[in-house]
């Protein structure tokens, strides 16, 4: 399947922003073709078993996001990923995977809360992340309105130890990880909260902002269908 899948022409001129927390770096992108010499493009490092990820690590179409947990815009499209997950995961076509991209600048809780996610994933595994980075997005009113107080508290409703969870957030074990992470996004690219890259096969194509479900949706039913693409050269060869 992985062979006959390309990128949509859809998703290569959905870098339109729609939507989401702007962050510009002072790194120039690397351009496609400099007219001597061709650049490579910035790609995002494959999924690994460390990877937070819904579905199928196998799926042929992959979406991974960095996100910032306090960006309106980003709950807004993680509402729409797990629509898409909902639709096609079950079967494994589609995987999500969740990295992090705190935008400091405009939301200066987002680092501890992500690091907050790292300690649930510590305690609770793959499952214990979702269900606290779930239950964070819908109670936080986003733009640094959460109260950090409450961090503890989603960690007992999601059922994981409090104190084990205080324990963990307290001691600063994942603040690098989140550092790494969101540098991660920067030398990919990543101008902006969601940013997310479609895998399919050895392509990766960016896609910005809050996309509704209703284009996540058309992006992965025009690859699916195989119709009305254009061949998409394969980053880094």
């Amino acid at each position: 399947m992985e062979n006959k899948l390309t990128i949509p022409i859809a998703i290569v001129i959905a870098g339109i922003l729609i939507g989401g927390g702007l962050y510009i770096t002072n790194k120039t992108p690397a351009e496609k073709d400099t007219g001597t010499d061709t650049v490579e493009e910035p790609r995002v490092p494959a999924v690994n078993s460390n990877d937070h990820i819904l579905g199928n690590p196998e799926a042929p179409i992959v979406f991974v996001e960095y996100s910032d947990l306090e960006c309106p815009f980003c709950k807004d499209f993680h509402n729409s990923m797990h629509q898409i997950i909902n639709k096609y995961g079950k079967d494994g076509t589609v995987a999500w995977v969740y990295r992090h991209f705190p935008i400091t600048q405009l939301h200066s809780k987002a680092p501890r809360e992500a690091e907050a996610t790292e300690c649930a994933a510590s305690l609770g595994g793959n499952d214990g992340f979702w269900a606290y980075t779930d239950r964070l997005y819908e109670i936080t009113p986003s733009n640094n309105g959460l109260d950090l107080s409450e961090l503890p508290n989603i960690a007992e409703e999601v059922g994981l130890d409090k104190d084990a969870f205080n324990e963990c957030l307290n001691s600063g074990n994942f603040k690098k990880q989140i550092e790494r992470s969101f540098q991660e996004a920067v030398d990919a690219g990543a101008r902006g909260t969601p940013h997310t890259v479609i895998i399919v096969g050895n392509q990766q194509v960016p896609i910005e902002g809050a996309q509704p479900f209703s284009s996540l949706d058309g992006f992965v039913q025009s690859i699916l269908n195989d119709g009305g693409f254009i061949g998409v050269p394969v980053i880094g060869s």
